[in-house]
């Protein structure tokens, strides 16, 4: 690959969190104007890192990062900053620049264009918290589009976006012209635009590069590890001969043991002959989240519920009731209010909306703020058991692939897709009555999801989803459903 062609390369760069944690380990690759790549990668592999590294964020700990002379680097985060949720539109589009920019209004109003978000009202003096999680995830993506880049990185930029984001979002790609890279765990989004993948392998800290669209890639590396399992399996049988065959004449004596010696060595370069199979992403393991026992009769009702109308907001009536075993299915577009009705339904403020006595509430929150960032990870699962069980705690952190050291991490220091992880395991222990999930596949490495939907397909107890993928949701028993636009 010619260096000038490069936008951006990576020449033996490595970085660890402390001396603990390496993620790196004298990667190298190169990027090319106009390539539209995808990251792919294990929760907690560093993909997220990757990017700040790429934006000048954080500094390698040895090697070199060369970026194109006056190119421009801009990132669509995976959630929006806490200290920006309370500024105006205008104020958050301006803090992406060193400098005042004038007349930013329309510069504003050209790349809410881009990203779906012109309503009929002026934005600009709305304030960001008051914005959904989808129309949230629009501004990101704004955002980094403000800044006219030459490498555009956009971190799971489909979380929380419905159908129609999501196909609006694609179409932008397949026309943009600059050079893009995207960390996502949605199979059928990134094979749409992308023309090839980077690969943070977990285990061997490296970075591999393969050309072709995702599903290629990702036929080609299951391809790779057969191949290299029947190579080795083919290596183990000779080397088991040798072995023997070596013993034998071993015990012979005289000139058979330099026969012997000779076998041992080839035994030797055999060894060395096998190569390291790349271990694929490890998955959670099946688990169920147990219901609250002892319940009867209805846990939930809904009677009416309000959505944003203009000035006034609307009231609408509904009549959903819940018992146990039974799962509804809450639905509408961006910016309805699903999120804003499932917080005030777990707070216990919704309006027109019941929980039974003595039901325990269970919340998936999209951006987990239901969990607490400065506990470890052990301290907010002992929390949430109802008696203390340092055995069934570990053993629950296991299976969610909580272990060695990051049960002891603060959870604002994990990646988003490992906090997701941890809320799951936080259900698992709190036996929860009425289970409320607000969007419980954003962020989650996709090897994990089939695990996730049998464990929500099975749940005793009663359940309100929300989730935009439909694959998901497809596996999932659903009895009732509400449409909020209806």
């Amino acid at each position: 690959m010619a260096k000038e062609e490069s936008v951006i390369r990576f020449e033996e760069v490595s970085f660890e969190y402390g001396h603990n944690k390496p993620i790196l380990e004298e990667v190298d690759f190169a990027l090319r104007r106009g390539m539209k790549m995808a990251v792919m990668g294990q929760n907690g592999a560093g993909k997220s890192t990757l990017f700040s590294l790429m934006t000048g964020e954080r500094k390698p700990e040895s090697g070199e990062i060369h970026v194109s002379h006056g190119m421009k680097v801009s990132i669509a985060a995976q959630v929006i900053p806490r200290e920006k949720m309370d500024l105006t539109v205008r104020d958050f589009f301006s803090s992406y620049f060193d400098k005042k920019v004038y007349d930013i209004d329309p510069k504003i109003d050209a790349v809410l264009e881009v990203v779906n978000l012109k309503g009929h009202e002026k934005l600009h003096d709305r304030t960001v918290k008051s914005f959904s999680g989808g129309q949230q995830a629009r501004l990101l993506l704004a955002s980094a589009l403000i800044q006219d880049p030459d490498l555009l990185l956009l971190d799971e930029p489909t979380n929380n976006l419905d159908k129609a984001g999501i196909e609006h979002l694609t179409k932008f790609l397949v026309d943009y012209s600059g050079t893009c890279v995207v960390i996502s765990h949605d199979a059928e989004f990134l094979n749409a635009f992308t023309t090839g993948v980077l690969y943070l392998d977990v285990f061997t800290r490296k970075i591999e590069q393969y050309p072709g669209n995702y599903h290629d890639v990702q036929r080609d590396i299951l391809m790779r590890i057969d191949k290299e399992n029947r190579k080795n399996a083919q290596l183990e049988k000779k080397i088991q001969e040798n072995k023997d065959k070596a013993n034998f004449f071993a015990q012979k004596g005289g000139k058979m043991r330099l026969v012997a010696k000779k076998m041992r060595t080839e035994v030797e370069e055999m060894e060395e002959a096998k190569v390291d199979v790349r271990k694929e992403d490890k998955t959670i393991r099946p688990f169920i989240i147990p219901a609250q026992e002892e319940l009867s009769g209805v846990l939930f009702e809904l009677s009416s519920y309000t959505i944003p109308h203009g000035k006034k907001p609307l009231v609408k009536k509904a009549r959903v009731s819940l018992r146990k075993n039974e799962h509804l299915l809450l639905k509408g577009p961006n910016g309805i209010g699903k999120s804003t009705l499932l917080e005030a339904i777990a707070k216990g403020v919704a309006e027109g909306a019941t929980i039974s006595e003595g039901v325990k509430v269970g919340y998936y929150r999209q951006d987990f703020s239901t969990l607490d960032f400065e506990q470890t990870v052990f301290d907010a699962l002992m929390n949430v058991m109802g008696q203390p069980d340092e055995k069934r705690l570990r053993s629950v952190a296991a299976s969610f692939l909580i272990t060695g050291d990051t049960i002891y991490m603060k959870i604002g220091s994990l990646s988003e897709g490992q906090k997701g992880l941890v809320a799951f395991a936080s259900l698992v222990l709190e036996r929860p009555g009425l289970l409320i999930l607000d969007e419980p596949t954003n962020h989650i490495n996709f090897r994990h999801l089939p695990s996730i939907a049998t464990a929500l397909d099975q749940y005793a107890g009663a359940m309100i989803l929300v989730s935009h993928v439909p694959e998901f949701v497809a596996q999932i028993r659903i009895d009732e459903i509400l449409d909020l636009e209806k």
